[in-house]
């Protein structure tokens, strides 16, 4: 019997802009028992549209039934499942201010990133990186004592 392969996908909807749209999408997956790794939704600008990018796992029959499934969904207009894509995270992460802000703001650097506020207590640094790198840079930082790590999801677009 043939394994099936649970991979990494990541998945573009364009959408109406209109409420309820986004409780649909994600009961699709939860109805069919399907996790999402990360969501991100923004308007289109100039347009009644949104863009929804869905990081998910699954073989490529689940990602034919997902994709199937979603354009069953009236207010759905486009689904992309991407082969090439350039993608994005972000990350902000806390840091005491006893930490070395000169070590804090390099690191930072090596991963498309800088020191973007700095407080009495403590630094805020951001990070916006492909998602494997923004991983890397949140096990870099923990030398460095974080207080408190966000992570958005993943936006991506097709070359």
């Amino acid at each position: 019997m043939p394994k099936v392969v649970n991979e990494r996908r990541v998945i573009s909807v364009v959408v109406m802009n209109e409420s309820s749209v986004l409780a649909r999408v994600t009961a699709l997956f939860a109805g069919r028992g399907y996790n999402i790794e990360s969501l991100t939704v923004a308007p289109i600008p100039e347009s009644e549209m949104s863009h929804i990018t869905i990081e998910t796992k699954g073989g490529v029959k689940v990602m034919e039934q997902i994709t199937k499934q979603l354009h069953k969904l009236i207010p759905v207009y486009k689904v992309i499942e991407h082969e090439e894509m350039v993608e994005k995270e972000m990350v902000l992460i806390k840091f005491p201010i006893a930490e070395n802000l000169s070590n804090v703001a390099a690191l930072c650097a090596a991963y498309n990133g800088g020191i973007v506020n700095v407080g009495k207590e403590m630094v805020i640094a951001q990070v916006a990186d492909e998602p494997k790198r923004v991983k890397h840079f949140i096990e870099a930082a923990q030398r460095y004592n974080p207080c408190e790590i966000v992570r958005s999801g993943v936006v991506a677009i097709e070359r």
